[in-house]
């Protein structure tokens, strides 16, 4: 029997089955701020990390105006690897996204990426010399535009628009999906072929660290595993780093090779995605059980 006072939730996910929560929203928090005053030391996070870390953060201090979200996060990531932000929402993790590519204000801390430093570079710097592309999490398609116009538009910094062709060229070499559409105005596109030309036009200026926001958004559940896979793909083929944010908490954390959970704009924990995945804490709070 359960206390009549704290409600019983049943949630419903991705097919995987439907699990009892008995646990109250203050229960949930006070468990999880417990995580986050014992949070990982850098030193759990450089041993985590393969080789030189190719994105370091270290005590970042961020948030938008006066408003603070980030509290002194640090974060580890090498060549080639690929980590997974997940935790409840309000904890940062976007923001974390945006501060390493320079949409927040910086209050304390560095941003290095691979050994340069570039807390304070401007978006258009990180893509252009720092190599740091972004994936929105919000529809960034313009669907009054062609397939091959919204990738154009992916090397606005490119020097010449024959060399902005030359790399859009190369990516329908790679996706035949979105060249056998090249003429089709974006905005008939299926869901799946929309988060495609998303990904494929932040490749246009063939970046090295890519950062994805909620890459399953608003997907069918057919199109989340073809993303996942086109992502997995650059990860294996190309030696890109990937950090995401993922709603779908499971699917994020299987995907990747580290995971770190943060709360209220802490890191919590830090582990390889199999182990956090076997975690009962990890799946109690923030998997449904």
């Amino acid at each position: 029997m359960t206390d009549a006072s704290v409600p019983t939730t049943r949630i419903r996910g991705y097919g995987e089955g439907t699990t009892d929560v008995v646990l109250s929203v203050d229960e949930v928090e006070q468990a999880a701020d417990e995580l986050a005053r014992a949070g990982p030391g850098v030193d759990v996070l450089d041993a985590l990390c393969t080789g030189e870390p190719l994105v370091a953060i270290d005590g970042l201090v961020a948030g938008y105006g006066r408003m603070e979200i980030l509290h002194g996060v640090d974060l580890r990531v090498g060549r080639g690897q690929s980590l997974c932000l997940i935790g409840p929402n309000g904890a940062g993790k976007s923001t974390v996204l945006h501060s390493i590519h320079g949409f927040t204000r910086i209050m304390a801390g560095s941003i290095h990426v691979d050994g340069r430093d570039v807390t304070r570079l401007p978006p258009h710097r990180k893509l252009a010399s720092a190599h740091v592309a972004y994936v929105l999490q919000d529809n960034s398609v313009f669907p009054g535009m062609t397939v091959e116009e919204n990738l154009l538009m992916g090397g606005y910094l490119l020097p010449t628009h024959a060399a902005a062709r030359r790399a859009a060229e190369r990516v329908f070499e790679r996706y035949p999906r979105l060249a056998d559409r090249r003429r089709q105005r974006a905005g008939v596109l299926s869901g799946g072929e929309r988060r495609l030309l998303e990904i494929a036009r932040a490749l246009i200026m063939d970046p090295a660290v890519l950062l994805i926001d909620e890459p399953s958004i608003g997907l069918e559940p057919r199109y989340i595993d073809m993303v996942f896979d086109i992502l997995g793909d650059l990860q294996r083929r190309d030696g890109r780093t990937i950090v995401m944010v993922e709603q779908n908490a499971r699917k994020g954390i299987e995907f990747a090779d580290l995971c770190y959970v943060l709360v209220a704009g802490c890191v919590a924990l830090a582990g390889r995605g199999r182990d956090l995945l076997d975690d009962p804490e990890v799946g109690r709070l923030f998997l449904g059980g």
